[in-house]
């Protein structure tokens, strides 16, 4: 059984997003009213504001956290046009707040020339890089050369989309067999473009990131996207968030000898549902890539799973409130067959889903709580 734990994020306007740390002990959220605050969870597992500040000059979109080997860093990103750096600093002896942490801007970003619309640390195995897309359909890619010196970063790729982009993931693979890749969503609203999403690889030779693949057959607005955690798979899992969830399987090609351009994929859509029967505003994975979670405008969670035979079904569905959906029987839809795979393994699977954007990222599809008082719902069972 789920029990469902309601937290007052005091927040004075819309909640855009929630992050997990690498652990799941501590949580970020970001939101309207230009802030961001950072909880942690206490031994008795409740969370507890232990900071809160002004980061930015407009709404924020999105907040994510660097690998904890890079120390306690943030990154957030606005409708200023910016991105933020952020650490946490312990008190000096002689301070007066000594012993206490407070966080403090390294970097501002300012190359984009709009919104600022997703914010993503690579994997840890390439370095302290952070990248950045912007509604002016433009991917960059950031580096720090010192990670003990987070004030200064380089820019070192500056990808053109064509199309408005909306949301960024990392393929986190790190087998040598796989190149650094990403993923890139555009939430371009004109339906008669198709390929909302591309996929860029880097290339040794060329030392550029070069567009491998486009999923021509995504033609509506992207909200979310997410590469499966990889634990040994030759090929790669993409989850998407549109008009419904898709699930697609990118399976490299053998490259000949003499080739020098980037990997060439066999595209296959694994599952495409239409549950939510609205729009889908976030994905996020479980840390064994066996569940999927995803949100939308019908203000529920659901959960997706593939058995044995690669066929992915619904096996579970939260309202708004946390509290399991009453199915047309009168009883709570059965979700015990999720917990025993999943508990303790999944330590981001609702990353997100407590918010969402609307159009340009000018309002909001709260499917977990309502907008007149911002709230965070957090499901244990996940952690």
């Amino acid at each position: 059984m789920f029990v469902a734990r309601s937290i007052a994020a005091d927040h004075k306007d819309l909640i855009h997003d929630v992050s997990y740390d690498f652990h799941g002990r501590r949580m970020a959220t970001c939101s309207s009213d230009q802030s961001v605050k950072v909880w942690d969870k206490s031994d008795n597992g409740e969370w507890l504001c232990t900071a809160s500040w002004k980061t930015h000059s407009g709404s924020v979109w999105r907040v994510t956290w660097a690998h904890p080997e890079f120390g306690q860093v943030l990154a957030s990103c606005s409708f200023d046009r910016t991105a933020a750096v952020w650490e946490e600093i312990v008190g000096e002896s002689n301070d007066k707040q000594r012993g206490l942490s407070h966080w403090i801007k390294r970097t501002t970003l300012v190359d984009s020339r709009t919104s600022v619309t997703d914010v993503k640390f690579a994997p840890k195995h390439m370095g302290l890089m952070l990248t950045t897309c912007s509604a002016d359909g433009v991917v960059r890619i950031y580096e720090a050369p010192d990670v003990m010196n987070l004030s200064q970063w380089s820019l070192q790729h500056e990808i053109s989309c064509k199309l408005s982009c909306s949301c960024i993931s990392w393929n986190p693979s790190s087998s040598r067999a796989h190149p650094p890749m990403f993923a890139v969503g555009s939430d371009d609203s004109n339906v008669t473009y198709g390929g909302k999403v591309q996929i860029y690889e880097y290339n040794e030779n060329t030392r550029k990131y070069a567009k491998a693949e486009t999923l021509m057959t995504i033609t509506d607005a992207v909200h979310d996207i997410a590469f499966a955690p990889n634990l040994g798979r030759s090929f790669h899992i993409l989850a998407i968030a549109t008009k419904d969830v898709r699930i697609f399987k990118l399976v490299p090609m053998r490259k000949e000898s003499t080739s020098t351009g980037p990997t060439k994929f066999e595209v296959q859509i694994v599952a495409q549902f239409d549950n939510h029967n609205s729009q889908v505003w976030r994905v996020s994975w479980n840390i064994t890539s066996t569940l999927l979670a995803s949100s939308g405008d019908d203000g529920c969670v659901r959960l997706w799973k593939a058995n044995y035979m690669d066929n992915w079904k619904c096996t579970g569905i939260l309202k708004g409130d946390g509290s399991p959906l009453v199915g047309s029987s009168g009883q709570p839809t059965a979700m015990n067959t999720v917990v025993g795979s999943s508990a303790q393994t999944s330590q981001n699977a609702l990353n997100g889903m407590s918010a969402g954007r609307i159009g340009k990222r000018t309002s909001f599809a709260p499917p977990l709580r309502q907008p007149t008082s911002p709230k965070i719902y957090q499901h244990p069972a996940y952690y």
